[in-house]
């Protein structure tokens, strides 16, 4: 008779390379990693999409508690602003001096984890 060995769940997992895969994809591959995804610029979709991940946070390898949140974000579809038009300098009229003056949402919860 040969027993198999089953390794123990550690608390501790690494974070796995999500950038390049499709959405569907990266939730598989979240779940077997044990973790979970968040996706801010998509709060209402849930992770079925056909887009690709571009960037993750925090990034492949980090160690982090089993069922941590890895937010990732997509490439932007068809007319979802990603015309590739960018930014035009320099703006006029000029922005005034002093620095950044931007108005910042209220803190609140940043966004739903999708599962």
């Amino acid at each position: 008779m040969t027993s198999v060995h089953i390794p123990p769940k550690t608390p501790e997992v690494r974070v796995p390379r999500l950038v390049g895969l499709m959405a569907v994809d990266a939730r598989e591959t979240a779940e077997a990693g044990g973790v979970l995804l968040a996706a801010p610029d998509r709060p209402d979709s849930p992770l079925t999409f056909l887009d690709f991940v571009v960037r993750q946070y925090p990034p492949p390898g980090t160690e982090v508690p089993r069922g941590a949140v890895v937010t990732v974000w997509f490439d932007l579809g068809e007319g979802e602003g990603g015309g590739g038009t960018g930014v035009h300098e320099p703006r006029r009229p000029i922005p005034p001096p002093g620095g950044l003056r931007r108005e910042l949402d209220e803190p609140g919860a940043p966004f739903k984890v999708l599962r």
